[in-house]
């Protein structure tokens, strides 16, 4: 005697839901996980000390050389642009 299903169609649904809950318990989940990590800010490194004041005695080597720091500082990211204008002109003065 071939075996014979019973209630496929309650099988079906049975299996469907447990699916349909375990994707939704997922889904919540990592949403709220979303939400917290949002929530929490980022650990980024400090931001660097402003740039130290230039003494305006200093000789025009020294002046070069800042500015060439200062350029390097820009190029990687360190300073943004209004900071390093200001410290340009602040070594220029």
């Amino acid at each position: 005697m071939p075996f014979v299903r019973r209630r496929p169609l309650l099988r079906m649904a049975a299996v469907g839901g447990v699916a349909y809950m375990g994707a939704k318990a997922g889904s919540n989940r990592a949403q709220a996980n979303a939400a917290e990590a949002q929530a929490q800010p980022a650990t980024a490194a400090p931001a660097p000390p402003p740039p130290a004041p230039v003494s305006a005695a200093a000789p025009p080597t020294d002046t070069i050389s800042r500015l060439q720091q200062l350029a390097a500082l820009h190029d990687s990211g360190a300073l943004t642009d209004d900071e390093f204008s200001a410290a340009k002109a602040q070594v220029l003065a």
